[in-house]
């Protein structure tokens, strides 16, 4: 499982409509609105590199209001919690 974190800034005025956009997108598990630096913050959860290249590229890139994208790959998760098996279900 190849899982990723895409900090975004976005169109304040689209924040909700893009959060809900984003969070109905298949691979993206969790969508959370944030204070800082950035106003959301999507968990992707994907089998391989090339699924989250093409819904990076093809279908979260394209939405309109989206300003700016750090996508950040996580090598190792450190959990108390088996995610593997928890986000395997169905894959």
């Amino acid at each position: 499982m190849v899982t990723a974190i895409i900090l975004m800034q976005v169109d304040p005025k689209r924040l909700n409509e893009l959060a809900d956009q984003l969070a109905g997108l298949e691979g993206v598990s969790e969508c959370y609105s944030v204070g800082g630096s950035y106003d959301l913050v999507a968990i992707i959860r994907v089998a391989r590199n090339e699924d989250l290249a093409g819904l990076v590229t093809e279908r979260i890139a394209p939405l309109e209001g989206i300003e700016h994208t750090e996508t950040l790959l996580a090598f190792k998760a450190h959990s108390r919690h088996d995610l593997e098996s928890m986000f395997s279900l169905g894959m």
